[in-house]
């Protein structure tokens, strides 16, 4: 009796030096989680291609956080030397067109040719609670399994045609991570996609047989934007009219004012389920880029890009900056009211808040 007891007395002790152990282990792992790494460990490690480290300098320049904005920004500036070096494809269609299905097909064609392939794929966030799910992981199983791969979803907020707003520091530290191929998904929701096509090389439309551009809620301006498009689920019984859309597209492209780069837009039938036609849009692809390349507009237009983007951090910045003034947020709510009750006009309350910003400034 006295050995069961004192056999029970070690067994409850052990277990509870293992739960000890456990306990302290997880406050370990968590404690090292919240430690916020120092920038030259960063640098170094996503020069190693190290995804882990990658994935948290993005989560660094996604946060609103003002230390971790400066500490992103640093990372951005050391990493922006080895950065430049992929090439950046953005693709976008209406919901259920089968953009990540594609993606993940189109991802699966490029790392068996030895590419390393890097997925921004953005979210639609909800304008009522801002939530995301941030399910494109989910949707590219065997892709997020891939070695050569890296799939960050994240949330699209409030920015402009369904772009994260940080998604193009984003790419810099993924081309410094030593990826190659940069694919930008976007919500794809009708909205203006020019964000998108400020930020790539290649702009990729994606479209479906039968569903008509009023169904689809795709704008000319975007088609207008695109370097190519590709008829996607052309497969089955869905076939024939693939081809009709195909038909019907190409001669649509030849209505509209020839491009810079000298490049004549194609449209392709695809089927991302059967992994029909994928191989031909990656040579497509290839060949615009050597045109774009010969003819100088590659470099040119990134150029362009950049400066866009210098423009477009100012605006940011200084709507930010705006509406982040604890004199103007008070100042704003009494125009408010006075709109309310009929005592001044929109134009004339932005004239007087522009007026005391810019004295306080």
């Amino acid at each position: 009796m006295a050995k069961k007891q004192t056999s029970a007395l070690f067994h409850k002790e052990g277990v509870s030096q293992q739960e000890t152990t456990s306990k302290s282990s997880a406050k370990i792992i968590k404690s090292n989680r919240s430690k916020i790494p120092s920038i030259k460990k960063f640098v170094t490690e996503i020069l190693a291609g190290n995804i882990s480290y990658l994935s948290r300098a993005i989560t660094l320049i996604e946060s609103t956080n003002e230390k971790h904005q400066e500490k992103a920004n640093t990372i951005l500036e050391q990493c922006l030397p080895f950065a430049n070096k992929s090439i950046r494809i953005g693709i976008t269609g209406v919901p259920g067109v089968g953009k990540s299905t594609f993606i993940e097909a189109f991802g699966k064609q490029l790392t068996s040719n030895h590419k390393k392939v890097a997925v921004l794929a953005v979210d639609p966030s909800s304008s009522i609670n801002k939530g995301s799910i941030l399910g494109d992981k989910t949707r590219m199983e065997e892709l997020v399994n891939d070695k050569n791969a890296f799939i960050r979803p994240s949330p699209s907020g409030s920015s402009l045609g369904g772009v994260a707003q940080k998604t193009r520091e984003s790419i810099i530290l993924c081309e410094a991570a030593g990826f190659d191929t940069i694919i930008i998904e976007t919500v794809g929701v009708g909205q203006s996609e020019t964000m998108v096509h400020s930020m790539v090389d290649f702009f990729l439309l994606l479209k479906i047989a039968g569903a008509g551009d009023e169904l689809q809620g795709i704008k000319r301006g975007i088609i207008e934007m695109a370097d190519a498009i590709v008829i996607n689920k052309s497969d089955g019984e869905n076939i024939r009219n693939a081809h009709i859309a195909k038909v019907e597209f190409s001669r649509a492209l030849h209505l509209y004012p020839p491009k810079e780069s000298g490049w004549q837009p194609k449209v392709l039938t695809a089927s991302a389920i059967e992994n029909i036609g994928i191989g031909a849009v990656s040579e497509m692809i290839d060949q615009y880029i050597s045109l774009a390349k010969e003819q100088g507009f590659f470099s040119a237009k990134r150029n362009n890009q950049n400066t866009f983007w210098l423009q477009t951090t100012i605006q940011q910045n200084l709507h930010d900056s705006f509406f982040k003034n604890k004199y103007i947020s008070v100042a704003l709510q009494q125009e408010i009211e006075l709109l309310k009750s009929g005592k001044t006009t929109p134009f004339n309350a932005a004239k007087k808040l522009l007026k005391s910003y810019n004295e306080q400034t």
